[in-house]
């Protein structure tokens, strides 16, 4: 990463508070970035991804229609498999199928397997930490507005990021080809065809903003997507081994590499992913308006959610739940920075002696990691279908149209 141009002004004079990581990060034995970390993290803001935004150029001066089509098949079965490909194709293609030699199958399969087991307590970390929180980062929250994200709605915008999780947690979704690889590099073009399209807009302004979707913000959403809700699943009374932890930063590095996050940001074990997202939250996080904008219809959007039955009641305890899982986590400031109501953290008080007798089990019990992964998908998949009804989730759905991917 090089850069001659100043620093842009959302970047702050020093490290801000980490909102919902900072026992954490304490327990860790994780401090302030370095001077040079800081001034990295600055500087970030101002890199995209080169490797896809030099191939989306190319595929647009060529014609989207008649590029499109030769990305998704080499993307489906290898580049090797599109002898026409022209160089700029056959060049990018062949970068990110030379998997890194530090890419093990195995801690990958493992990476999977923890997420999956999981369940539903990491993915309402997730939501309601990770995602309901970063709005109080507001610099990524100007890309968000400016791609209909309060059109499209909380439920259809965290609908998809599950559904590309659950794609990159499946069995064997990272190898090559495979269902988390291939939506992982669909989610790479999106990012850099709303990056090229946000950067043209008139009103965006990259003195103060840096350039839409870049690297902190991209390390930012990629640990709080794959390692918080592991995290939180900790925080929840979810026990993984040494070996657990591993695997997910494991998983998490890779899925980085793919998604074109630059090494500097990649986690090399599971503390210092914790240490990276830590980092950049202190670097991005500064709410104003736009927090509030975008927070109060995702805490209300339980309340219009895909019941089967009594979906009055249901939807209320459902945001109560959510509530409850924020406000325990990110605390009563950030609370009301956000605009909402803080609530007692009932669900975690209940959840954690439930999670712990099951992660005692899962270690005694022969089988008990298997039946575990089983189990925690399931929930997803049901808490997936909560939030989409009969519809299902694209990714790429709630993007410009010119975005999407078909």
């Amino acid at each position: 990463m090089t850069t001659t141009a100043p620093v842009p002004t959302r970047h702050p004079e020093r490290p801000r508070k980490a909102p919902g990581l900072g026992p954490f990060a304490l327990l860790l034995g994780i401090g302030k970035p370095s001077a040079e970390r800081w001034r990295q993290l600055g500087e970030s803001l101002l890199v995209g991804d080169e490797p896809m935004d030099r191939l989306v150029d190319w595929m647009d001066a060529e014609g989207m229609d008649a590029t499109r089509p030769l990305f998704e098949r080499a993307l489906r079965t290898g580049i090797d498999s599109v002898p026409e490909a022209p160089e700029p194709l056959r060049a990018f293609f062949a970068a990110v199928e030379a998997t890194p030699d530090w890419v093990d199958p195995d801690l990958l399969r493992h990476g999977e397997r923890v997420f999956r087991s999981g369940g539903t307590d990491g993915l309402y970390f997730a939501r309601d930490v990770s995602f309901l929180g970063g709005y109080l980062a507001s610099g990524f929250n100007k890309t968000l507005l400016r791609t209909g994200a309060l059109e499209k709605g909380p439920a259809q915008r965290f609908a998809e990021t599950l559904q590309w999780a659950m794609d990159v947690s499946t069995e064997n979704g990272m190898e090559l080809y495979g269902q988390g690889y291939r939506s992982t590099l669909h989610v790479r073009l999106i990012h850099a065809l709303v990056r090229r399209h946000v950067a043209a807009m008139p009103d965006w302004r990259g003195d103060e903003w840096g350039v839409p979707i870049n690297q902190t913000d991209m390390a930012a959403t990629l640990v709080g997507a794959l390692l918080a809700p592991f995290v939180g699943g900790m925080a929840l009374g979810i026990i993984p081994s040494r070996a657990d932890t591993a695997a997910a930063a494991h998983l998490t590095r890779y899925v980085g590499w793919l998604i074109g996050v630059e090494d500097a940001w990649l986690p090399t074990g599971f503390r210092d992913g914790v240490g990276i997202l830590y980092h950049c939250l202190g670097a991005i996080t500064n709410p104003d308006d736009t927090s509030r904008q975008l927070a109060l219809p995702m805490a209300d959007d339980p309340l219009t959610w895909h019941y089967p039955n009594l979906p009055a009641l249901r939807g209320k305890i459902a945001r109560s739940r959510h509530l409850s899982v924020t406000s325990a986590f990110l605390g009563p400031k950030a609370m009301r920075t956000l605009g909402l109501p803080a609530h007692l953290p009932w669900y975690p008080a209940l959840r954690i002696p439930v999670n712990l007798a099951r992660s005692a089990l899962v270690r005694v019990l022969p089988g008990g990691t298997g039946r575990a992964a089983v189990r925690g998908r399931s929930e997803q998949e049901d808490f997936l279908r909560l939030l989409t009804g009969a519809a299902e989730a694209t990714i790429g759905g709630a993007a410009p149209p010119h975005a999407r991917i078909t």
